[in-house]
């Protein structure tokens, strides 16, 4: 078995420092910090309301969006009811409208297809510049949704279009989704703190210390 040389632990010590950079702004930057919190409390009054939460996203982004849906229709920490929320993943649905409307129109399609008035739809987008996640931003900004975005770089087109957005400021699709799942999270417990408070023992616990 070979052992690894110098050029190997180089790049490996590289990836792990631009890693720690960008985990050093998500615990640093208060901007953010008050950014989760406000999404959270929009997103916890939409469901709170009895509307729907969509997400889509692309590759990578798209895992990120329906990891982030079944975290919310499922478990996360603890047991509670189940949140209404729907990723646009179904490779029925995305292979059909690919093959009759274009692939820029999947998101989109969807949008119209579950979103109602009220609802809100969270997309995902290490560039912001995807036609697909455009075309869904447009599209549930006409059907009424409230419209918020995860994104990377300096945002892209879709920064400016949607009611608000969160930046990640790496330069590498990687880089970035593994900022955008921790704020994944961080969004889903805030979301649980603010519908469940302290029937959820996780919670509970950190109410009691606080």
């Amino acid at each position: 078995m070979s052992t690894p040389d110098e050029r190997h632990l180089a790049a490996l010590s590289t990836s792990l420092a631009e890693a720690a950079d960008l985990a050093a702004w998500l615990k640093a930057s208060e901007q953010l910090h008050k950014g989760i919190l406000v999404l959270a409390g929009m997103l916890a009054s939409t469901l709170e309301q009895g509307h729907r939460v969509l997400t889509c996203g692309n590759g990578g982004s798209m895992c990120d969006a329906m990891h982030f849906a079944q975290e919310l229709s499922g478990h996360f920490r603890g047991r509670r009811k189940a949140l209404a929320a729907h990723a646009i993943s179904d490779p029925s649905h995305l292979t059909c409208v690919a093959n009759d409307e274009g692939f820029e129109r999947v998101f989109a399609r969807g949008v119209e297809a579950w979103g109602r008035k009220g609802d809100a739809l969270v997309v995902f987008s290490t560039s912001g510049n995807s036609p697909n996640i455009l075309a869904a931003v447009e599209a549930a900004k006409a059907a009424g949704l409230m419209t918020y975005a995860l994104l990377g770089r300096d945002g892209g087109a879709v920064h400016g279009l949607c009611n608000m957005s969160i930046v990640v400021p790496g330069t590498t699709s990687d880089r970035i989704q593994e900022v955008h799942i921790k704020i994944v999270h961080l969004l889903i417990e805030q979301i649980e703190a603010r519908l469940f408070g302290s029937t959820l023992p996780h919670l509970a616990g950190r109410e009691e210390a606080s």
